[in-house]
């Protein structure tokens, strides 16, 4: 159909015994509940390897693989472990991310001694795997992090801080470590490669999420360094955010290195070259966070301790995208373009034809004459109900005064969405709106409220990214009823 159902942000943290999103059976079930529900799209956010506050966007490499998602059931089925290990805190409704890694490494480490042990480190389709590039220096600054205590890179010592540059080879014991990592990855790639065909043929696409910038404490940085404004002591001298916002009094001061511009055209931009083509082989669609960075991007002093002083920078947005529409021309970008944005970002954005992005309750809060003004009008974008950064739609909901839930209803009856839940004449009206997809957060499907809390902005830390599902019961309930949904709209 014309119009494209999706559903975003749930990761692959999927129900099962050991805590973590899996890319085993869970996975498939839920594709198989997807597909039922006549849902086409699947956006998730970053599978990158958690860093900072567990943040997916302050991951530590912008190619690896969490190894959260690894299944151990596909370990087992494949010889690398005799059996599985017990269920481990099934009753707990967040994520305690330092517990679930320190349950999984020692089983992870005993199936790659396993993996060696049957010489599948010998395959040629595994030695060609290791051979890339972003795996050799993802897998190097692994076992130096581990080495130097897990300290960021910037903290190493001298001469693992400068190895990207040649100072010295890995020792035996770092060559262990750095190929348990390559394994972490190659299972990671193989098993999601897996997920994504199972999606593909059931007619789902799945929307991958690439935030603009890269984690400080990233291969992406050590083994780059001439690509960010670093200092001779590998610190930023400048770092990324947002001025005061909806979201925050002084702004949002990311914390994430600027890009030396100016290096990257030298190179024919070829990191960003290097990096969506290989997002392209993962996604089947490409979420490009903080778009607008591409026309204009905030530089923040490093030694501001808030994202209040700064300045606007011009970016070379045309050079880059030119060059990766012209490398890649059937891949799908889309545009994240939220927030307040100088014309210039839409007319870049209309320039390569790209969807962007609506946000319904943004939409109502700020009405005028009606309550969705912008997104009656204009079919090549994506409306949403919210995103990971927002109240769920019940929680956004159950905030509003008396006089405002009214009006809210009053609004929907004029727009022909009278009966039923307001969660169901609300998710009505976003899949009736003209935009060519429609994608719903599943805590809105589920229709939770603050305890579906993904992130709150310019915050670090616990409860922030912990939210899990606990199992599909009552997902399978309300996805089913979608259907309905969708028929009418």
């Amino acid at each position: 159909r014309s119009k494209e159902a999706g559903m975003p942000d749930a990761g692959i943290c999927s129900p099962g015994p050991h805590r973590s999103g899996r890319a085993g059976a869970a996975a498939y079930q839920w594709i198989d509940l997807m597909h039922e529900a006549g849902i086409t799209i699947w956006q998730i956010l970053p599978l990158n390897p958690l860093g900072y506050g567990n943040s997916p966007y302050q991951p530590y490499s912008s190619y690896a693989g969490d190894e959260l998602y690894i299944s151990l059931e596909l370990l087992v089925e494949a010889g690398l472990l005799k059996e599985l290990p017990e269920p481990f805190r099934t009753e707990e409704k967040r994520v305690d991310y330092e517990a679930v890694r320190a349950f999984k490494q020692p089983v992870l480490r005993t199936a790659y001694q396993s993996f060696k042990e049957k010489k599948q480190d010998e395959d040629p389709e595994y030695q060609a795997f290791a051979a890339l590039d972003w795996v050799k220096t993802y897998t190097a600054f692994r076992a130096l992090k581990k080495a130097n205590g897990g300290v960021c890179w910037n903290e190493w010592k001298a001469e693992d801080q400068n190895f990207p540059e040649g100072e010295r080879e890995l020792t035996g014991e770092e060559q262990e470590e750095a190929g348990f990592h390559t394994f972490l990855q190659y299972i990671f790639y193989c098993q999601w490669m897996k997920v994504k065909t199972a999606a593909n043929e059931k007619g789902i696409r799945i929307m991958g999420d690439v935030p603009f910038y890269v984690g400080l404490d990233s291969a992406d940085v050590w083994g780059g360094k001439d690509n960010f404004l670093l200092d001779t002591d590998g610190r930023p001298v400048f770092i990324a955010g947002v001025p005061p916002d909806y979201f925050s009094a002084t702004g949002q001061r990311w914390g994430n290195p600027i890009y030396d511009w100016e290096h990257m055209k030298e190179s024919g931009y070829q990191f960003w070259m290097d990096r969506i083509g290989y997002s392209g082989k993962l996604f089947d669609i490409v979420r490009i966070d903080h778009f607008r960075a591409f026309d204009t991007f905030w530089k923040i002093p490093s030694s501001c301790p808030t994202a209040i002083e700064g300045e606007w920078i011009e970016a070379p947005g045309y050079e880059v995208l030119d060059l990766l529409t012209e490398s890649f021309p059937k891949m799908e970008l889309v545009a994240e373009d939220l927030g307040e944005l100088r014309p210039e970002v839409m007319t870049l954005k209309k320039h390569y034809h790209l969807k962007g992005m609506k946000i319904l309750v943004f939409a109502i809060e700020t009405w005028r004459k009606r309550a969705c003004d912008g997104i009656a009008d204009e079919k090549n974008m994506i409306i949403y109900t919210g995103t990971h950064d927002n109240d769920t739609l019940m929680e956004w909901y159950q905030n509003l005064t008396k006089a405002a839930k009214r009006k809210v209803r009053r609004f929907l009856r004029t727009e022909g969405f009278g009966t039923g839940s307001v969660k169901e004449r609300l998710l009505g009206y976003t899949f009736a709106s003209p935009a060519e997809y429609a994608i719903v957060p599943l805590q809105d499907i589920l229709g939770l409220g603050r305890e579906g809390h993904m992130n709150t902005p310019g915050t670090v830390g616990s409860p922030n990214w912990e939210w899990h599902l606990p199992d599909f019961g009552r997902a399978e309930k309300e996805m089913k009823h979608l259907r309905h949904l969708f028929q009418r709209s």
